[in-house]
């Protein structure tokens, strides 16, 4: 086989160019304004190396895009139009990890398109428009069109007035970007997640969570999207390179649900910026590869819906999506089931009193039910609970008594036995909460609770999940069998406050606290 070499091609018309080998380095490379594409591969044999470290900064030395060249994942690229912003000059450093370690840096210089935007540069940021293939010009046009007048559905609930006009006259003036496609991508070493919210934080066996997606500061989404939490000594591992295959493209208000007999997590739906997603990714978590799947049957692109496993199927509800302009976006009430067996959407028909169109609710399941409470359609915030049996699959309104919460949305929740759940934080439609209850199935009533550690900080669109308490073996792969009495602890981690800031803490408290 031919010796190891790093290449990139600049602009499609351009050929490929080697930028890293074994006998020099190519010093510095001049980028056209007209360059819409930077392709970064490998080819030979990659020996006893590791991987390639790639980077990108803008003139200020400030990471835009980062991502690993692997022996499993090959290709990096940045395309105009996608996530990833330099405006007047950007580095590219190659580092080559494991074997003979060299270091490159080109000095790209990436001078600013000019450019005239499309459409109304009043635009609030994230309104977001349907489609996941690769769009022509014209459809890209047609979308920015459909982006006036959406809903605020997916309006980041902590946003202030200023940064969403910052971040839409910085998504107006700035034109060309960059994408890593179908390859994972970092941000910086990093020892634990950047602030986000709208993520997913999945377990998947009783020491480990896998944490996906998210928007962090100034409705950037985050480049370090995928990290493993060992819940032993509570120690976060970036993930982007652990796993083979297609990783999903970053997104927000998706779902990963978990399946424990076939031990893989499914993400579904979601969005970013103007496309809506309504793929679907398995994750296995034995053999840590990814596979996109090819499903029979339609389902929508959905945001913000709600994800529930029963009898290896998955349970759809709700969710923002898009529609044709000039309407707004919409809220839905249907349920779309995913069956992974036969790779196929369907809907169910469904009885009884259905919940109005929402998102941004919370789903559980509890002895063969889906209790569904809160969520949104702009304007208006819910606090209603309804019971959906997986039997009959009949809809009923819950008739509860005591503390109820306050209407909401983008609130965390978790199961705590089997017959409670915790609803913590969310958002009113005007401010992040930091109220917490518990909703007991056996006698319907609801309880407020009282924890200064739980209510001294609001919180919206972050991720709450229980995990055993004690893990003998440390952090592995292998799934160990708990008892189900075993102690509980209660994770919540990431969302955003009143202020604008988005939390990178991991909040810790044992279960048995709360049921006291």
């Amino acid at each position: 086989m031919e010796d190891f070499g790093v290449y990139a091609i600049f602009g499609v018309d351009e050929p490929p160019q080697q930028i890293l080998r074994c006998d020099g380095w190519q010093s510095s490379i001049e980028i056209q304004p007209s360059v819409q594409l930077m392709v970064l591969f490998t080819r030979g044999d990659w020996g006893k190396r590791d991987s390639v470290s790639v980077g990108l900064a803008d003139e200020r030395n400030i990471p835009i895009n980062m991502g690993k060249l692997t022996p499993f994942n090959k290709c990096l690229s940045w395309e105009s139009g996608e996530d990833g912003v330099w405006s007047s000059g950007a580095t590219l450093n190659v580092k080559l990890i494991g074997g003979t370690t060299e270091f490159l840096d080109l000095g790209l210089t990436l001078p600013q398109m000019e450019c005239t935007p499309e459409c109304n540069p009043t635009v609030p940021a994230l309104r977001e428009c349907p489609g996941k293939r690769k769009r022509s010009q014209g459809e890209e046009e047609e979308e920015e069109e459909m982006n006036e007048g959406r809903g605020k559905e997916n309006i980041c609930p902590n946003a202030s007035e200023k940064e969403q006009q910052t971040a839409a006259s910085s998504s107006q003036s700035h034109k060309a970007k960059g994408k890593q496609a179908k390859t994972p991508s970092q941000t910086a070493p990093l020892d634990k997640p950047s602030g986000r919210w709208g993520q997913t934080l999945c377990p998947i066996d009783p020491q480990t969570a896998i944490l996906i997606g998210g928007q962090g500061a100034r409705m950037h989404f985050c480049k370090d999207p995928i990290w493993k939490l060992c819940t032993e000594d509570l120690s976060w591992v970036p993930a982007e390179t652990l796993a083979e295959g297609p990783t999903p493209e970053a997104r927000i208000g998706h779902t990963a649900t978990y399946d424990p007999e076939s031990k893989r997590i499914f993400v579904f739906g979601g969005s970013k910026h103007k496309k809506w997603f309504n793929d679907v990714h398995i994750l296995d978590t034995q053999t840590w590869r990814w596979t996109l799947v090819e499903a029979q049957g339609k389902v929508p692109p959905l945001a913000y819906h709600s994800c529930s496993m029963f009898r290896g199927e998955l349970f759809m509800f709700g969710g923002v999506f898009p529609r044709p302009h000039p309407e707004p976006d919409g809220c839905s009430d249907s349920i779309y089931i995913f069956n992974p067996e036969m790779a196929i959407w369907y809907q169910p028909i469904v009885n009884g009193e259905k919940p109005a169109p929402r998102s941004g609710h919370s789903a559980c399941v509890m002895q063969g039910r889906i209790f569904v409470f809160g969520g949104w359609d702009t304007p208006v915030c819910f606090n209603d609970m309804f019971m959906l049996d997986l039997g009959l699959m009949e809809f009923s309104a819950v008739k509860t008594s005591g503390t109820a919460p306050s209407p909401r949305s983008w609130h965390g929740c978790a199961v705590l036995s089997d017959c409670s759940f915790l609803i913590y934080g969310g958002y009113n439609g005007n401010n992040a909460l930091s109220d917490a209850f518990i909703f007991n199935k056996d006698t319907s009533c609801w309880s407020s609770l009282a924890f200064p550690q739980l209510n001294s900080v609001p919180r919206a669109g972050h991720s709450i999940i229980t995990m055993p308490t004690t893990c003998k073996q440390g952090c592995t792969d292998e799934q160990e069998e708990l008892p189900e009495s075993a102690p509980q602890t209660l994770l919540v981690f990431g969302g955003g406050d009143n202020e604008g800031s988005f939390f990178s803490d991991l909040f810790t408290m044992p279960v048995e606290e709360l049921r006291d």
